[in-house]
């Protein structure tokens, strides 16, 4: 059975981004993204709760991101994750969870203000980035193979 690895995200920037140009040329941009869910507890009080997730873009994405985003922003976010591992400082086995963007659509600045840089100088709220077809238009990021659609109603889940 195919599987499938994918996360939709639409949150406000924790941090600036972090950018790095690795010595093969790739650019990669970090940062935080944090959602918050709004929910009434058992005694009719409102609770907030906010999760915060760690991204990583690659490349051209990574080139609006260092150009574009900064601590505040509202973003939403299509990717898949990624479970990492590694050794930390003091030889401890860390693991952690990080989301791999692979299209993001700026949905404009906290506050609804897109002129706090001085001038509306980034994407409009339109604007999606994400992987290019060759002819330059812009597509969805995966689109399912045709060897797995069946093109009939029915379903073959198990349950």
């Amino acid at each position: 059975m195919a599987g499938l690895n994918k996360v939709l995200l639409i949150g406000n920037v924790g941090g600036d981004p972090e950018i790095r140009t690795l010595p093969s040329g790739s650019k990669v941009a970090n940062f935080s993204l944090a959602t918050s869910e709004t929910y009434n507890d058992r005694n009719g009080q409102r609770q907030t709760q906010t999760e915060w997730h760690r991204i990583e873009i690659w490349d051209g994405l990574a080139n609006v991101v260092e150009q574009y985003v900064k601590k505040g922003d509202p973003l939403f976010i299509e990717g898949k994750i990624r479970n990492e591992k590694w050794t930390d400082q003091n030889g401890q086995e860390r693991t952690g969870v990080r989301i791999r963007a692979l299209a993001m659509q700026m949905l404009g600045r906290a506050g609804g203000d897109n002129s706090s840089s001085g001038g509306n100088d980034y994407p409009s709220s339109e604007g999606t980035y994400g992987n290019q077809s060759p002819a330059g238009s812009n597509s969805r990021v995966n689109e399912p193979d045709p060897q797995f659609t069946t093109g009939t109603d029915e379903d073959d889940l198990p349950f």
